[in-house]
């Protein structure tokens, strides 16, 4: 994986911004350097698998390049590809849903009990794996609302459910997670 640099300034930015609009490869490349850690970490965390979490962080900057020309500059950058990145997981979910329940798989079980780190002290699930763990619909929820900040109208809006059901899911996923770090 590509190392990120330190924070420019948001001149500094903006500039690569303006640059990589114009066709330059090498502020585009200066962009991805500075999100990618960003953008992996959300993928990962989104999806819970690394792979999948690589193949959507470089489609996730794909996109971005395409659509720079349309990013306006009313928000910062990484809040830009933030989104772009959430909206990309969705929608490889969403199509990845429907895919499966054509194949005839249920694709929301949770298999961990917890039990067999419970009863053996000296194999501990960390939170990463027990969120990478949780059902998808959960782990997108609690991901969203518990990591990344966004309020619960907000997650209703980028996952197309009801503002219900994100509460229902976040709550699941907390008590799946709780159970699994027993």
């Amino acid at each position: 994986m590509v190392t990120t640099v330190s924070d420019p300034t948001v001149d500094a930015v903006a500039e690569l911004v303006d640059r990589a609009v114009r066709g330059d490869v090498d502020a585009f490349e200066s962009l991805y350097r500075l999100s990618v850690g960003r953008v992996f970490g959300l993928c990962l965390r989104m999806c819970g698998d690394r792979s999948q979490a690589e193949e959507l962080t470089q489609e996730a900057f794909i996109r971005a390049w395409r659509k720079l020309p349309s990013f306006r500059g009313e928000s910062a950058f990484s809040t830009w590809m933030h989104r772009l990145t959430v909206n990309l997981v969705l929608g490889h979910r969403r199509s990845s849903g429907r895919r499966l329940s054509r194949e005839g798989s249920a694709g929301d079980e949770w298999y961990g009990d917890g039990a067999s780190a419970a009863g053996q002290p000296h194999v501990a699930m960390d939170l990463e794996r027990a969120i990478a763990a949780l059902p998808d619909g959960a782990r997108t929820i609690f991901v969203l609302h518990d990591v990344e900040g966004y309020k619960h109208t907000e997650i209703a809006e980028l996952a197309g459910v009801a503002v219900g059901t994100s509460k229902a899911q976040l709550s699941r996923a907390r008590q799946l997670l709780r159970k699994a770090l027993r």
